[in-house]
């Protein structure tokens, strides 16, 4: 009996001493996880208060005077992008340019044939597209603005290339092609450069900084082509080519003032460096609690990115973070810029306007400049105050109305005895040139400059020179497109290709509608968010980010609408 109990008492202690301690070992490993999952829980807590507590504050738009120079050093880009389309529309109609690069009539007259055009004008977009794709990470692996200036130098290459050339057109044509390429890396870092050093209430307006400098090159660029007119020799054209290499030293040297991206710095561990790139940018101290907040938020942005992997070109079609749904609105978007037929105008507005009854189309081409470069100011007033959407909605409205008006009375009132006879209606032709202007003002503020704030601020940045450079190679191949065929389109069907132009305006309204979601005033890191929460384009300008957010806010509400079409197209937008 005592034995009995005796083995029992041991063993039941002993099982005790063995189960207290399975016990103590599953209590220490459980509390220890949920010791783990809470510091990880306020980690993250602490990460989506800190943009809550810790804004960057708001200043006088006079206060950024010297962050605005430092975005037009950057856009200068885009002034040799437009002085390139303002020369060579002059160029093709200069009579040295045709007596050393052209054919001969059988009366020994020279003239460039509609081949050689096209491709003389267009294939400058053919290298601009092969640049982006295949250098446009240079800004990645050395920075912007050293990615800048090494695309100005390969620019530069193009140009010494044409300047040379004697009279061989194809050397020509192959220093279009280089220098092409370096405008398409230029094409892809300025805006991205630009996107991630201005304040976030000034990004459309410094971004669309990118497109005044376009504008300016084209109207200053005709000027250039008026004052050498008058000269018999090589004068007519290498002047205007010649001045490239003032540009490109006025650009190398912007670059030396130009604070280099934050996100890069990060990226590259240089946490100081971007300290300052963000104080400078936004007229803060370095030791400033919102610049210190700002840098540890890009931190986490880019310990997130890099934790993913290395971003190959397959990650551009994943759907699940709507990367692939980013990449066909910027590439649409883009693509449809130049569908808008604004190019049409620019390329050939001399030969445009001689048709009309301008016998002098250089200076016919001074006033689209004029109406161009002065419009775009319009621009930047009002994309970041109306926003993205709304300023594109409205600008494809005016050019629809426009074209409609520019095409019926070319194809139905310019030749009122046919085109054979010769004899063109003065009035018809005042009217074509009244309305090209209104859509040149259309375009000007919000087309032109808009679909380049939207693609430098969609992509993540692990993904950003990717779908940046397949948003420009949309964009320049579009380009070529119209550049070459035109001369045959015109040659065939005349005014009617502006219903061409037409059908596609109706289409960009409808995509941005439905497509293009609002971006105004977001962070960077916020608009990737927005894309990830699936947010419905049209309820976009009401989405709030996850710092600012009150407990009642409904997530779903904003990516589902049982509306029918045409209340959300009539909402608000």
């Amino acid at each position: 009996m005592s034995e009995v109990a005796y083995n029992e008492d041991v063993g039941s202690s002993g099982s005790g001493i063995e189960h207290t301690d399975i016990e103590s070992v599953h209590s220490n490993r459980f509390q220890k996880e949920d010791d783990m999952k809470q510091d990880f829980d306020d980690m993250e807590n602490s990460l989506d208060d800190t943009p809550q507590a810790i804004e960057i504050p708001k200043q006088p738009k006079s206060a950024y005077i010297t962050v605005c120079l430092t975005c037009i050093m950057v856009a200068f880009g885009g002034f040799i992008n437009g002085w390139d389309i303002g020369t060579i529309g002059g160029f093709v109609a200069q009579t040295d340019f045709l007596e050393r690069f052209g054919s001969r009539h059988s009366d020994g007259t020279a003239y460039l044939s509609k081949v050689r055009t096209g491709l003389l004008v267009s294939i400058f977009n053919v290298g601009c597209a092969i640049g982006s794709v295949t250098l446009g990470r240079l800004g990645d692996i050395y920075g912007r603005r050293l990615g800048l200036i090494m695309a100005t130098a390969i620019f530069v290459v193009g140009v010494v290339i044409e300047i040379a050339s004697i009279d061989k057109w194809y050397q020509y044509f192959i220093g279009r092609i280089i220098a092409g390429i370096g405008m398409g890396v230029i094409a892809v870092l300025s805006p991205m450069l630009i996107s991630e050093v201005s304040p976030k209430d000034m990004r459309g307006a410094m971004v669309s900084c990118y497109q005044l400098m376009i504008t300016m090159g084209i109207f200053l660029g005709d000027c250039c082509n008026y004052g050498t007119k008058t000269y018999s020799d090589s004068t007519q054209w290498r002047v205007g080519l010649g001045l490239q290499f003032a540009w490109c030293l006025c650009m190398v040297g912007g670059m030396m003032f130009v604070p280099e991206s934050p996100r890069y710095l990060v990226e590259k561990g240089k946490l100081e460096e971007a300290k300052r790139s963000v104080a400078t940018s936004n007229k803060l101290t370095v030791d400033d609690p919102a610049v210190i907040s700002e840098v540890e938020e890009i931190q986490i942005a880019v310990e997130k990115e890099r934790a993913e992997g290395e971003a190959g070109w397959g990650e551009l079609f994943q759907t699940h973070n709507k990367v692939f749904q980013r990449v066909i609105m910027g590439v649409a978007v883009l693509g449809l810029q130049q569908l808008t037929g604004a190019n049409y105008f620019f390329y050939y507005g001399t030969t445009v306007f001689k048709s009309v009854g301008l016998e002098d189309g250089f200076q016919a081409a001074i006033v689209f400049g004029v109406v161009n470069f002065v419009s775009t100011f319009v621009a930047l007033s009002v994309v970041d105050k109306f926003g993205r959407r709304t300023c594109l909605l409205f600008g494809a409205a005016g050019m629809i109305c426009c074209m409609c008006v520019f095409a019926s009375v070319g194809v139905t009132r310019l030749w009122p005895d046919g085109k054979d006879a010769g004899v063109s209606s003065k009035g018809a032709g005042n009217c074509m040139i009244v309305f090209s202007c209104f859509f040149i003002f259309c375009f000007a503020t919000s087309w032109a400059p808009i679909p380049f704030v939207i693609i430098s601020e969609s992509f993540p940045l692990r993904v950003k020179a990717k779908g940046m450079a397949l948003g420009t190679v949309s964009n320049q191949m579009w380009n070529f497109c119209i550049g070459f065929f035109t001369p045959f389109i015109t040659g065939a069907i005349d005014f009617y290709y502006g219903y061409v132009f037409l059908g596609c305006l109706v289409f960009c309204w409808f995509y941005v509608f439905f497509f293009v979601p609002e971006t105004k005033g977001l962070q960077l890191e916020d608009v990737n968010v927005m894309w990830e929460e699936g947010v419905l384009p049209w309820k976009s300008a009401s989405w709030v980010p996850p710092s600012q957010r009150s407990a009642d806010y409904d997530v779903d509400a904003m990516a589902n609408d049982d509306q029918p079409v045409f209340k959300k197209m009539f909402g608000r937008h």
